[in-house]
């Protein structure tokens, strides 16, 4: 027996949290009967999101689970939501139901990992874990030994102060930052804040895992290295 979120989350039609909001509208149905929150499946029972039956897929009785990052280009939305156009789900066309694991702006590009996994998200965006992604960025106007301290230092955003990080310069105009957290837009926010407009930014690296030279719009399979260096749960296995 299995809590019905959780279920939905091994088929990799969406994360747990997503499950929760669905099971919450009265989207999903056991057995022909809409679900409620904390409701438990076992093997036999049908589940069904919006009428359409959801099962995991298989390979040897167990359910097959993918991880594969991707360099997104610009101009791709990180949603699962088919109807928005230049969605990520449809420029990866996985033949597994996948998601991304957190957000990368339309107008970023660079590493961003997915899964049809629904336990792998919450692991690694969960705050305290403090997972580091680190980026290339790219401003307006010459960088200043006062701006790269005031952004290391912490900034004021989104009504909060973000934590310290680490900033160093590459070259006059482009610099390199490695976070803990991910709020929405924040390393543009940090930037405005100081008078400086990002013109590119890049996500080279999230946790162990990095971008390397994965070409541009293309994905590839997490090795059994990265997620063991990614994931507790996946240190010591095999």
């Amino acid at each position: 027996m299995m809590r019905l979120n959780k279920y939905l989350g091994e088929t990799g039609f969406c994360s747990r949290r997503e499950a929760d909001q669905l099971i919450h509208d009265g989207r999903v149905t056991v057995n022909g009967r809409v679900a409620v929150m904390g409701a438990q499946v076992e093997e036999g029972d049908e589940v069904a999101v919006n009428g359409e039956t959801v099962r995991p897929p298989t390979r040897g009785g167990r359910p097959q689970k993918v991880y594969i990052a991707l360099n997104k280009p610009l101009g791709v939305t990180c949603t699962t939501e088919h109807s928005v156009e230049g969605n990520i789900v449809d420029f990866v066309d996985h033949p597994s139901r996948i998601f991304p694991i957190g957000r990368l702006d339309k107008n970023s590009e660079g590493l961003i990992l997915l899964t049809s996994d629904g336990d792998i998200v919450n692991e690694i965006l969960r705050a305290e874990n403090k997972c580091e992604k680190e980026y290339l960025v790219v401003v307006d106007k010459p960088i200043t030994e006062d701006f790269l301290r005031k952004m290391a230092s912490g900034v004021r955003i989104h009504r909060t102060t973000t934590r310290p990080c680490r900033v160093h310069r590459v070259d006059k105009t482009t610099f390199r930052i490695i976070l803990t957290e991910g709020l929405n837009r924040q390393i543009r926010l940090m930037c405005a804040a100081f008078d400086y407009h990002v013109r590119q930014l890049c996500r080279i690296r999230i946790g162990n895992v990095r971008l390397g030279h994965l070409r541009y719009g293309r994905w590839r399979n997490l090795t059994p290295g990265e997620l063991q260096g990614l994931l507790p749960r996946f240190r010591g296995a095999q």
